[in-house]
């Protein structure tokens, strides 16, 4: 068996590969925990620091295009609703999208954010002209290499988000809930509500954005070719396991991800397809959207981004 170092958050649709009853064929996944995920993305962004590893979708992508040497797997092993991650002052002058043409707008840690620009893709649709705003980050990039556009600037130091947007500096944050102030005076800019408009826009469109895949090292990969496919039959087991447990489960032992996961796979959606040609509508709209967002560049298709063993694979 051969041991590999890996990283990833544990969830439903890992917890079994995580605890070992499931394994790639041929290898032994070493789990690291990292408390902060995104330490985790950076380590492996700057220094590959695993041969596995959850990554955010728009850090990968953005990585592989300046140069570093990892290779994502189309294994999504985290997606999620964004229309609630636009927040403003509940009582403040911002009622409609409209209203922010024009302002400054606070990003939550780096402009590249999968988070962040899944949020401003939502402002696009919304008419808000992106590059009329000012960007306002709190944090810096995963990709070193990676330059913002000039209207991205950083926040004061020694300020935070939630003061700025409470004395009107800012007339919003993206990337965030309301509920993740303390203040407790924030609300969604979206209100239908939140939640709603987003399962509304998967039934709809097929608009269900992508967090997180799994990457290898391509040093990994060039040593062992079979590895790919492995890691590919262990996800997809583990999550046929998941989700047909998923309707029996309890409710109440339910995460955020759970309760998505639920009530989509009750909708008769599959809340995890895996592979490049179920999600090829959503890996599209994201690469316009960075176009839009001057975060990625133009792709000349997928081939570049995925190990070329598994890019007819679904599961």
């Amino acid at each position: 068996m051969v041991a590999l170092k890996a990283v990833s958050r544990t969830q439903g649709a890992n917890a079994q590969i995580k605890s070992g009853e499931l394994s790639p064929q041929g290898y032994t996944l070493q789990f690291e925990e990292w408390p902060v995920l995104v330490k985790a993305f950076r380590a492996m962004v700057r220094e590959q620091a695993f041969d596995v590893a959850e990554m955010a979708l728009t850090t990968y992508i953005c990585a592989r295009q300046h140069g570093v040497p990892i290779i994502g797997l189309p294994i999504f092993l985290l997606r999620g609703f964004h229309h609630d991650k636009i927040s403003v002052l509940a009582d403040g002058p911002i009622q409609t999208p409209a209203d922010l043409n024009g302002t400054a707008i606070g990003v939550n840690r780096g402009y590249t954010v999968t988070t962040g620009v899944w949020a401003r893709t939502l402002l696009d649709r919304l008419g808000v002209d992106l590059e009329s705003v000012s960007w306002q980050r709190s944090g810096d990039e995963h990709v070193e290499a990676y330059q913002a556009p000039s209207n991205v600037t950083n926040i004061p130091d020694g300020e935070t988000l939630e003061a700025m947007l409470l004395d009107g500096r800012l007339a919003a944050v993206a990337g965030m809930a309301p509920e993740e102030f303390k203040s407790g005076r924030m609300r969604s800019l979206i209100q239908q509500p939140p939640e709603a408009r987003a399962i509304e826009a998967v039934e709809r469109e097929g608009f269900y954005p992508i967090n997180h895949l799994i990457v290898l090292k391509e040093s990994v990969v060039e040593l062992y070719p079979d590895l790919p496919n492995a890691l590919f039959d262990c996800f997809v087991a583990q999550k046929q396991r998941y989700l047909s447990e998923l309707p029996t489960r309890d409710p109440a032992t339910f995460d955020e991800t759970d309760q998505r996961n639920a009530t989509l796979l009750a909708r008769g959606i599959d809340p995890l397809p895996y592979g490049v040609e179920p999600n090829l509508q959503v890996l599209n709209a994201l690469i316009q959207s960075g176009l839009r967002q001057h975060i990625l560049k133009p792709t000349s298709g997928w081939h570049d981004y995925f190990v070329a063993s598994t890019l007819d694979r679904t599961g």
